[in-house]
């Protein structure tokens, strides 16, 4: 047997196996000329008596049934707003693994945890962790090291001033 195609193709093919029955061949004749069982064939003739040419139509398939209704939805994505914390877990990191686990909790829904990361990026969440800073940091100075010291540490030298001494060159600091 042939492997199904696309749906514009089995159209063009039912519409080929009626064109050839109307023609006088005969329903095995037709199932092995297009490579299909004589049940299919008997099936596109009655979809035909039955609705004329639409019955050949090319069928769209029925939308894949959603596990989370509307509400639901709008309930996991709000949880972002909180920390996972609130939910029993012991970090603030929300994971593809922690919202399915959520999920499977509260609804009994099971989520593969990587399908939950490409659904979540499809609604604009993505995976992100948050940034710890000291209450008591100092953010002037933090900007200030990044801007001389950091660059000069990176370079073995300060951008305006003398080369950076270091214990295993000789000494011509």
């Amino acid at each position: 047997m042939r492997p199904p195609g696309t749906a514009a193709e089995l159209e063009r093919r039912r519409r080929l196996a009626i064109s050839h029955l109307q023609n006088g061949s005969t329903v095995p004749e037709v199932a092995e000329f297009l490579q299909v069982t004589q049940r299919a064939v008997f099936g596109w003739q009655a979809a035909f008596r039955r609705d004329g040419g639409h019955g050949l139509d090319a069928q769209r398939p029925p939308p894949r049934a959603t596990k989370l209704s509307r509400i639901q939805t709008r309930q996991v994505l709000s949880w972002f707003r909180k920390s996972p914390k609130s939910f029993g877990f012991a970090t603030d990191l929300w994971t593809g693994r922690r919202v399915a686990e959520v999920i499977r909790r509260k609804w009994g829904i099971d989520f593969n945890w990587r399908y939950l990361l490409s659904w979540l990026k499809d609604r604009g969440i993505t995976s992100q962790k948050p940034q710890r800073l000291a209450r008591e940091a100092d953010r002037e100075a933090i900007a200030k090291w990044r801007t001389h010291d950091w660059p000069r540490l990176q370079n073995g030298r300060a951008a305006s001033g003398p080369p950076l001494c270091s214990s295993t060159r000789a000494a011509s600091c």
